[in-house]
């Protein structure tokens, strides 16, 4: 079992930056890897980056390539998402997940535990 604990949401205007963290207890040395989803009212839960937790790999949604950077802090258990440029449509409830298993890094499905979520708001 690992459990996920987000933070570093907030409101942000547009062009501005914000840090996510996503804190890992439990079982951690089992982590395949580790994901950023995040999900706008009325909209699917999308996939934003995801990390190896060896580091070795990292991938991004192609809308936040060049802005958003992931990252990992093994020896904290912790995992980073740097967001730069921000804009209106990447507000939304960021979410990080886990799983033990490689898969399809971009499904929401392939990851069997979630953090409870942290709100990011970039005004229009």
């Amino acid at each position: 079992q690992v459990q996920l604990v987000e933070s570093g949401g907030g409101l942000v205007q547009a062009g501005g930056s914000l840090r996510l963290s996503c804190a890992a207890s439990g079982r951690t040395f089992s982590i395949y890897s580790m994901g950023w989803f995040r999900q706008a009212p009325g909209n699917e839960r999308e996939f934003v980056a995801a990390i190896t937790w060896s580091g070795s790999s990292t991938y991004y949604a192609d809308s936040v390539k060049g802005r958003f950077t992931i990252s990992r802090d093994n020896a904290k258990n912790t995992m980073y998402l740097q967001m730069n440029s921000l804009k209106p449509e990447d507000t939304g409830v960021y979410y990080c997940a886990a799983t033990y298993y490689t898969g399809d890094y971009y499904e929401p499905s392939e990851y069997g535990y979630w953090g409870q979520g942290t709100q990011v708001t970039v005004p229009s």
